[in-house]
């Protein structure tokens, strides 16, 4: 299959997968294509927790602030897939991850290509193109293709790492989803055998449900990312704690 993944909303996703299906057997598989518009580090984490859940495939994804410039265009192998876009780093944490699950070292590749038909739509003009190519010959033989180069030079996007000092964690506010349930850098492990954390200053109750606690209610819990997250059952965690993305977050 061919995953597609992009900020683009509608209707261009469906040019994109119109020249997969011209060029390629392979079944297209919506990822999603309403990431946070031109956000590089939010596509690039609900990546990471998404795409490892996949069989084998080729992953395209176009989350493209620097479309039309001279940034590059990548190719990553990672185990048995491949990852195809543009070099800003939205590929290359979901790649670590799928590497890591697969006890492989990931590579990463460029992908040359002639002048676009368009300066605006590389999902549909270069990277399209260059997911079916790939998935035809095979991840596995990416070095045999003359116009898909080695590299070692790429934008690499790492998320911040959280500050643990005694009783005390610091971290930052990765993503808020569509809930409105805010995403720490903080590993799940620091709740574990506690009742209660003191978040900004105000305490809040550590539940394992967002209904352990009643509607309105804030919790701290651990989602299925393994994270800390801020949350309120039936509500917006990132309202009730008064944080938005990026924000520092002080949990004691």
């Amino acid at each position: 299959m061919i995953t597609l993944a992009s900020d683009f909303g509608t209707p261009y996703p469906a040019a994109m997968k119109g020249v997969v299906l011209q060029r390629t057997d392979a079944r297209p598989v919506d990822v999603g294509h309403d990431f946070p518009r031109q956000d590089v580090r939010t596509a690039a984490f609900w990546l990471r927790e998404v795409l490892p859940y996949f069989p084998p495939a080729v992953h395209l994804v176009v989350v493209d602030p620097g479309v039309g410039t001279e940034r590059a265009a990548l190719a990553v192998r990672a185990g048995d897939h491949a990852l195809v876009g543009p070099d800003n780093g939205v590929l290359l944490p979901a790649a670590r991850e799928l590497a890591a699950r697969e006890g492989d070292e990931m590579e990463v590749f460029e992908v040359e290509y002639a002048d676009p038909a368009s300066s605006t739509f590389h999902g549909r003009d270069v990277f399209a193109p260059a997911a079916a190519e790939i998935h035809e010959a095979g991840v596995a033989n990416l070095h045999e293709r003359e116009d898909i180069v080695l590299t070692g030079e790429y934008e690499d996007l790492r998320f911040p790492e959280p500050s643990l000092d005694g009783e005390t964690a610091v971290g930052e506010i990765l993503v808020v989803d569509g809930f409105g349930n805010a995403v720490t850098n903080l590993p799940g492990e620091l709740l574990d055998g506690r009742e209660e954390v003191s978040v900004g200053g105000e305490s809040a109750p550590v539940a394992r449900a967002y209904a352990e606690v009643g509607p309105g209610e804030r919790l701290v819990t651990v989602g299925s990312h393994g994270n800390v997250e801020l949350a309120v059952n039936r509500g917006r965690g990132d309202e009730a704690f008064g944080v938005s993305v990026g924000d520092e977050v002080r949990v004691e």
